[in-house]
């Protein structure tokens, strides 16, 4: 029957084979088939831009929630209270994990607490320098033991004063790249002899292990994050410089925070170029505690400024 409409009216056969092949262009050429975030053929450097157009409306999408809410960041409750009249919103709103990675994204170690999101672990799998920091072990190591099964030359430094060692998830063929101490990480460094407990910060555990680049950076340290970012982050921002660090997993502790000091900090790593690609919130702890809070949080960050394998090009691109 259709081959029969086909022959009696060409004409209508024509517009269907344009209206078709028109739809296969669209689909491959703005990344409408499954699973793609963009076009197939676009270089890193062309998806990172894309993404960051993208993220930079995701900013006004900011401000337009502030005015609609405060209308002044003080003015913005973390989490309002189940009251009249109820304001839909979270503090996380405000921070949507916006920037597209431009690689696979993916859960690096268990499900559950101890995995991580990464952006294109495949980008250091064979990388002879690969370095990646790890603080707050406690016992569980997936995330940590998955990258050095996966990749060739990577080499892990964990620090957590809390714990002796990596967890028994490392395998016993990988622990010759894994290099492990009992310190703290903090905005300043503390290490006296009559201190129990050795603080450092993060610029000079790298000039004490003798590295000018972190390709993954995890952070779990029970709300010091704030402080130690903070301290890493300002004289780069001072200096112009980009961040020395391919990626960052960080948990966020909120507690007793208030919505305008969340958003300066934000903004500081937005403004040394680090951009959320992933948020998980810990529903173990929200869960824990019947849903009354949700102040708990993980983020995983790309920085997008700089030479690292996650955001400069092949060579042979």
């Amino acid at each position: 029957m259709s081959s029969m409409i086909f022959q009696r009216h060409p004409r209508y056969a024509i517009l269907v084979f344009v209206l078709l092949a028109g739809t296969v262009w669209l689909l491959y050429s703005e990344g409408g088939h499954a699973g793609q975030s963009g076009p197939r053929d676009l270089s890193v450097t062309a998806r990172v831009e894309r993404a960051e157009t993208i993220y930079q409306r995701t900013l006004k999408g900011r401000e337009t929630l502030i005015k609609k809410f405060g209308p002044t960041p003080n003015q913005i409750a973390m989490f309002p209270p189940d009251e009249n009249p109820w304001p839909p919103y979270t503090a996380w709103d405000f921070f949507p994990p916006a920037f597209n990675c431009p690689h696979e994204r993916e859960r690096v170690g268990t499900l559950g607490d101890g995995g991580k999101w990464v952006c294109g672990l495949s980008q250091v799998e064979n990388k002879p320098d690969c370095v990646v920091y790890s603080f707050g072990i406690n016992g569980e190591s997936s995330f940590e033991a998955e990258i050095l099964a996966r990749t060739n030359h990577c080499q892990i430094w964990g620090y957590d004063f809390s714990v002796n060692s990596f967890g028994p998830e490392i395998a016993v063929a990988d622990r010759h790249r894994t290099h492990f101490h009992a310190y703290g990480l903090a905005g300043k460094d503390n290490h006296g002899p009559d201190s129990d407990i050795k603080y450092y910060t993060l610029q000079s555990l790298m000039a004490m292990n003798g590295h000018d680049h972190i390709d993954i950076l995890k952070i779990d340290v029970e709300s010091w994050e704030f402080e130690v970012v903070t301290a890493f982050v300002e004289p780069f921002l001072r200096s112009g410089k980009p961040l020395p660090f391919g990626q960052l997993q960080i948990e966020l502790h909120t507690w007793e925070k208030k919505f305008p000091d969340i958003l300066e900090w934000w903004q500081k790593l937005e403004q040394a170029g680090l951009r959320p690609f992933f948020q998980e919130p810990n529903l173990v702890y929200n869960n824990y505690n019947r849903g009354r809070d949700q102040d708990l949080t993980e983020y995983s960050f790309i920085n997008i400024r700089g030479d690292t394998a996650f955001v400069s090009p092949p060579k042979d691109e």
